[in-house]
C-alpha cells in the first residue's frame, strides 16, 4: 500500500508533523554549527603564530594589533590578556584569560543541546503517534462489530510510520550531536593549550622589558655628590686657615 508524502504526514494524529519539525531543526543546527566550526582552528593557529612572533621580539603593540585585526574568536581571549597585563598580578591575568576562553567555547557549543534533546525525545513522539494509530484501529473494529484483522491492519501499518520516522530522526540527531561534541572537545583542548602558551609568553615578554628610569633617584644621587664636594671644600678651607 503506497501513500503520498502528505498522506504520511497526516497519519498518527499529527505526530509526523512534529517529527518533520524535529528533522528540520536538526539540519538547521548542523548547518549552523558546521559554519561556526569551519576554519575555527585554522584562524586560531594563524593568530597565535602572529602573536607569538610579536611577543618574542617584545613588540606588544604589533601583537595586539594582530588580535584586533583577526576574525578568530581566540583574539578576544588574547585581548583580555593584553588589557590586564601590567595592571594587575600575573595570576589575575591568567584567570581573566581562562574565563574569556570558557566564554568563547560556550558560544561555540551553543544550540547543540537541541540535538541531544531531539535525539532523546523523537522516538517517544513517534511512539505516541503509533499508539494513537492503534487506538483508532481498535476503534474501527468496535464500530464494525467484526473481529477481522483486515479492518485494523491498515490503520496499524500507517501508525507504524510514526515510530519509524521518530527513530530515524533520533539517530540522525544523535550522530550529529556526538560529532560536534567530539570536535568541540578537541577544539577546547587546543584552545586551552594556546591560551596557556600565550600567558607564558606574555609573562616572559613583560619580564624582559627594560626597567623604567626614575629621575627622582638620580637627583638624589647628584645631591649626595654635591654635598660631598661641599664637605671637601670645607675641609680644604680649614687646611688653608691652618
Amino acid at each position: 500500500m503506497k501513500h503520498s508524502l502528505w498522506e504520511i504526514l497526516d497519519m498518527a494524529g499529527g505526530a509526523m508533523w512534529v517529527i518533520l519539525a524535529f528533522s528540520v531543526i536538526v539540519l538547521a543546527v548542523a548547518l549552523d554549527r558546521a559554519i561556526a566550526h569551519w576554519g575555527y582552528m585554522r584562524k586560531a593557529r594563524a593568530l597565535h603564530e602572529n602573536v607569538t612572533r610579536g611577543l618574542s621580539r617584545g613588540a606588544f603593540s604589533e601583537a595586539r594589533s594582530a588580535c584586533e585585526r583577526s576574525q578568530s574568536p581566540l583574539a578576544d581571549v588574547f585581548l583580555v590578556g593584553f588589557e590586564r597585563n601590567g595592571r594587575t598580578k600575573s595570576a589575575n591575568v591568567a584567570s581573566a584569560v581562562q574565563r574569556e576562553r570558557v566564554r568563547v567555547l560556550a558560544e561555540l557549543k551553543s544550540r547543540t543541546w537541541l540535538l541531544g534533546t531531539i535525539g532523546a525525545t523523537a522516538p517517544f513522539v513517534g511512539l505516541f503517534g503509533t499508539v494513537v494509530g492503534i487506538i483508532e484501529g481498535l476503534g474501527s473494529i468496535f464500530e464494525e462489530k467484526k473481529n477481522d484483522l483486515a479492518i485494523v491492519a491498515g490503520p496499524l501499518s500507517e501508525a507504524l510510520y510514526a515510530t519509524a520516522a521518530g527513530i530515524l530522526v533520533a539517530v540522525e540527531a544523535v550522530i550529529v550531536f556526538n560529532y560536534f561534541n567530539q570536535r568541540l572537545a578537541k577544539v577546547a583542548l587546543e584552545i586551552k593549550l594556546l591560551a596557556e602558551e600565550f600567558i607564558e609568553l606574555l609573562e616572559e615578554a613583560e619580564e624582559e622589558k627594560p626597567p623604567a628610569k626614575s629621575k627622582g633617584k638620580s637627583g638624589k644621587k647628584f645631591k649626595r655628590a654635591d654635598s660631598d664636594d661641599d664637605d671637601d671644600d670645607d675641609d680644604s678651607d680649614d687646611e688653608d686657615d691652618r
